[in-house]
């Protein structure tokens, strides 16, 4: 099973790509916000410990949510996992890291939807316009983006700095189709010289 981290910033079209890449690949879309309220809906341990803690509106800890993603792992039989919105930190990379080990696994390939921050800040604008987000006002999006420098970017270094985990950097500075290409184009170079 190939493990596949989707990176980038706010606005960066995450989302979007990974309806694509899931397809295309035939990969399991894993997003952590998704999983959280599945598992609460399903009654399960682990969603019963997380569901107090989405109701109130707080981050669920990193220990519970490696926990969730780990027990997602050994529910799937598809080719590989697409991670999206995890992680988040240095600490739960490490976790996910050590996760992956016990299990004989690796983070394979990293896709970092790289954006200029003056787009990011335009498409995140138009995107509270067009669906209505009140959460999309300026001054929310420059401190998601500036939580996103100070805590998630550091990933990205994370995995630089592990020779066994392959970096693809995407433009995704262009029409949706366009950056759906380069995508394409990323992950079938990593999967044609992983072989």
């Amino acid at each position: 099973m190939l493990i596949t981290i989707l990176f980038g910033p706010p606005g960066s079209g995450k989302g979007t790509q990974a309806a694509y890449i899931t397809k295309r690949y035939g990969l399991q879309h894993v997003s952590t916000g998704d999983m959280l309220r599945k598992e609460a809906e399903k009654g399960t341990d682990l969603g019963n410990e997380v569901a107090p803690i989405m109701a109130e509106g707080r981050l669920v800890p990193d220990d519970l949510i490696v926990r969730v993603i780990e027990a997602r792992l050994r529910e799937t039989n598809a080719a590989g996992v697409l991670l999206d919105g995890f992680p988040r930190t240095v600490p739960q990379a490490a976790a996910l890291d050590e996760m992956l080990r016990r299990t004989g696994r690796k983070v394979d390939l990293v896709l970092f939807l790289d954006v200029p921050e003056e787009k990011l800040i335009e498409r995140l604008l138009g995107r509270a316009l067009t669906e209505g987000r009140e959460d999309d006002n300026l001054e929310t999006i420059q401190n998601r983006i500036e939580i996103y420098h100070r805590d998630t970017e550091p990933v990205l270094d994370h995995y630089r700095d592990q020779p066994a985990t392959a970096i693809e950097v995407v433009d995704g500075d262009a029409a949706i189709l366009e950056v759906a290409e380069r995508v394409r184009n990323a992950v079938d170079r990593h999967y044609r010289d992983a072989a």
